[in-house]
């Protein structure tokens, strides 16, 4: 007995020294494979990368994890305190551990049989989001331990909860207090009322759980919560807590609505940045980066090509409904719509789907949500004559197969889109409208410094991301004539230059072996005799323009618009002369602002400057923003600016366009009520519209086409179907700039010629018109006729002196 004992004491005294050895052996075991919490002060953490157009507006952000990086000095000091009292009250006064939390936690832990509840604290959750996994095991949380002691020696506690408050996630992708602000109330982090600080502390411990958003009562109970435990640890009054939870806090989810009218181009951004810099550091590294996109011309582009491209869907009548719905599923469509308007509330032109429930007289009667509404049926010509009939009865639209005319039937129950014109009584007046099929481009440049101020790539980047303002190669049609003229400038020809406009014929041997005849034709299938160069350009004469190519060659043609800024590789025949090479509108646009600038070629640019998260400048455009010795890869890669034609060609082919549009194909342009010049393109078969112009400050290319090929309907010209775009545009846009005419160069001569055959006319002369000629390139002779005239009108004068 008296042995036994003795071993007994022998083994109490040696289980706490041997315990203790373990302890030590497994501290400095584990220190050895620790990480260094000195990395901790060099915190760079996943941030956001934002988009910025011109204006400093934030455009898009691109993100894994969606953090903005705030000092801890702007944190308002209630904000803190909410965090601190709802996670870790004894914060200020521990060492990195809380032994109470701990041993509280522990209990809980060993009769549940694992980790059921833990008992870090914040310096704590610091050192597991950083330093370690999020494993629940006893090892990591002796390693988290050993950490949070050691960074409570290193780091300062305001240290510790600036990490702690940048890297925390609050829900709905939001890491960090000033992600979660923005997200939550759309404020910056010092904005925050006492109030909203409680929401958010309240969530680290369920984001999702308590998320405002989804569960706004169970968020405001947390806040409760946290306000009452800021009253405890005396951070704040029970007035200041009454108050606080008796505030009406507004909800406002971060939805940047510029995300869908800047989609094109934030996507062009995108993918420049991926490229450059890869996928890491676009969406880890913070990069800011500045843009060109001018928001006001981007709204207006956005709003022209939608409503362009729906006017051309009606002008190629109504297409029959093909959803038709029983009366269940009308109940399933009308509840998906109350839920949907509840939150978005349909307003005055907004589109919609509504359902025909019958038709009284010359209205159609619809129904959406739990709202009646009519459609006139005198203001719905377009789709008309209109009639409802039974549901079984097969639905039509208002054109055959052959595009002629027929009656439309909209079988009850069918699904059609309307337009809200007006609701303040029921039922509310709609408008039948029509989704459209083809699709649209637009883009703005202004010329001086080649920067895109506006693009829009198709109807809708929901439906389609293809941007066909920078990726669509198609035909420009006669759109690519302005460059053939000028190149024919510098060849020798004049604005006054007379060419025969008759038929053509070529021949050419084919694969077969076979000769292919070729007959080039005007658009209106006339021939016109002698036609001078400036207005075979404004008639859009295609005869004349094959002469003219054939004429100067079509190498020189080809390089010629090359050296504008065409890069696709031209056709090299005499169809290059009609637009027979497809480009993208910005390579047709960028040859244009060529001669809107005088000669000088700016590439274009949509990126302005790029910054890292520290703020050093990574691109840009402006050269003052670099030191000599930086390198060259890290400037903006785009081409210095550079002359490629004479400021006296530039001009001539300008003014040659100005009479496009007053008395040319481009006449829809004079609605815009200032000097501008500007080039309609179609193909012959109409499968492409284009209108390309400029006036002295910004530059423009509409375009509308089918993206599967086929032609845009009768009479559909660049005209009609893409012109429109381009007015409505410009007719905003120009708003931004002063009136102004072209610059003429001092060294253009204007001189009186007769249009009939390009010779110089007496100045009196009644036929006389005066046309604009490079230096030395004006006719030196009149005709016969005109040199008999003026001799007689020089004897006239002698004899009256």
């Amino acid at each position: 007995m008296k042995r036994f004992i003795k071993y007994f004491l022998l083994c109490l005294v040696a289980m706490p020294l041997l315990g203790a050895a373990t302890l030590v052996g497994a501290y400095f075991y584990v220190s050895a494979t620790l990480p260094k919490v000195e990395t901790l002060s060099d915190y760079r953490p996943p941030l956001i990368t934002r988009i910025y157009a011109d204006d400093g507006t934030i455009i898009a952000e691109y993100s894994k994890e969606r953090r903005i990086l705030v000092p801890f000095e702007k944190m308002p000091k209630q904000l803190v305190q909410a965090f601190v009292a709802a996670e870790d009250a004894s914060f200020f006064k521990h060492q990195g551990l809380d032994f109470q939390s701990i041993l509280r936690a522990a209990l809980k832990n060993v009769k549940a049989g694992g980790i059921a509840q833990g008992g870090s604290t914040i310096t704590q959750q610091v050192a597991k989001k950083l330093l370690l996994t999020s494993e629940r095991t006893f090892t990591r949380k002796f390693k988290e331990a050993i950490l949070s002691l050691r960074m409570e020696k290193y780091l300062s506690k305001e240290d510790i909860l600036y990490l702690y408050l940048n890297q925390i996630y609050l829900g709905h992708r939001a890491y960090g207090v000033e992600a979660a602000a923005e997200n939550y109330f759309d404020k910056n982090v010092e904005q925050l009322t006492l109030a909203e600080c409680a929401i958010l502390a309240g969530l680290p411990q369920a984001p999702s759980r308590y998320s405002p958003y989804r569960n706004y009562d169970r968020a405001m109970k947390r806040q409760k919560y946290v306000l009452e435990r800021m009253v405890k640890e005396g951070f704040i009054t029970q007035v200041e807590a009454d108050a606080a939870a008796a505030e009406e806090v507004a909800i406002k989810p971060r939805l940047n609505n510029l995300l869908e009218v800047t989609a094109y181009f934030n996507e062009q951004v995108r993918r420049y940045l991926e490229e450059r810099f890869g996928s890491d550091l676009l969406y880890t590294g913070g990069l800011q980066v500045e843009t060109s996109i001018n928001l006001p011309m981007q709204h207006v582009a956005r709003e022209a090509v939608k409503e362009n491209l729906r006017n051309h869907a009606k002008r190629q009548g109504f297409r029959a409904v093909e959803t038709v719905l029983d009366e269940e599923a009308q109940q399933e469509f009308f509840a998906e719509q109350i839920e949907t308007f509840s939150d978005e509330p349909l307003q005055i032109g907004d589109f919609a789907e509504a359902i025909v429930i019958g038709q009284q007289g010359d209205q159609i009667l619809c129904k959406l949500a739990d709202t009646t509404g009519v459609i006139s049926i005198k203001e719905s010509k377009w789709a008309g004559p209109l009639r409802v009939v039974p549901a079984e009865e097969e639905a039509s639209g208002n054109r055959d197969e052959d595009g002629n005319r027929q009656e439309t039937k909209l079988p009850l129950g069918s699904v059609i889109e309307v337009r809200l014109v007006a609701n303040s009584t029921e039922p509310w007046q709609l408008s039948l409208e029509q989704h459209p099929i083809a699709q649209g481009a637009l883009v703005a440049i202004d010329p001086f410094t080649g920067q895109i101020k506006a693009m829009v790539g198709g109807y809708e980047f929901s439906e389609s991301q293809f941007n066909r303002a920078t990726q669509a190669k198609r035909l420009p049609g006669s759109a690519i004539k302005p460059i053939i003229y000028a190149a024919a400038l510098d060849k020798g020809y004049t604005p006054a230059s007379v060419i025969l406009d008759t038929p053509l014929i070529y021949e050419e041997k084919v694969d077969t072996g076979e000769l292919e005849e070729w007959k080039p034709r005007n658009y209106e299938e006339k021939f016109y005799g002698p036609t001078s160069f400036r207005k075979a350009l404004a008639k859009s004469r295609n005869v004349v323009t094959i002469k003219i190519l054939e004429d100067i060659g079509i190498n020189y043609a080809a390089n010629y618009a090359s050296k504008l800024g065409i890069e696709t590789p031209m056709q090299r025949d005499l169809t290059m002369g009609l637009g027979s090479t497809a480009v993208t509108p910005l390579e047709m646009l960028t040859a244009y602002t060529v001669f809107a600038n005088g000669g000088i070629l700016v590439p274009p640019t949509y990126i302005t400057r790029i910054k890292d998260r520290d703020g050093r400048i990574l691109e840009s455009i402006d050269p003052a923003d670099f030191s000599t010795g930086m390198a060259e890869d890290q400037r903006l890669i785009r081409k210095p600016p550079r002359r490629v034609i004479s400021p006296e060609t530039a001009y001539l082919i300008t003014n040659i366009m100005e009479s496009v549009v007053r008395e040319g194909t481009g006449w829809r342009a004079k609605a815009i009520d200032r000097p501008s010049a500007g080039k309609t393109g179609t193909t012959n078969d109409l499968k492409d519209a284009w209108y390309v112009g400029y006036i002295p400050q910004l530059a423009c290319v509409s375009w509308v086409g089918y993206d599967q090929e086929r032609p845009l309907g009768k009479s559909e010209t660049g005209s009609r179907a893409a012109a429109p775009a381009w007015v409505d545009f410009m007719k905003e846009a120009v708003k931004q700039y002063p009136l102004a005419n072209f610059k003429v160069p001092d060294s253009i001569e204007f001189h009186p010629v007769d249009e009939k055959n390009g010779l110089l006319l007496a100045e009196d002369d009644p036929e006389a018109y005066y046309e604009a000629f490079a230096p030395g390139t004006a006719p030196t002779k009149m005709s016969d006729e005109d040199q008999l005239k003026a001799r007689d009108f020089f004897r006239l004068e002698m004899d009256v002196f």
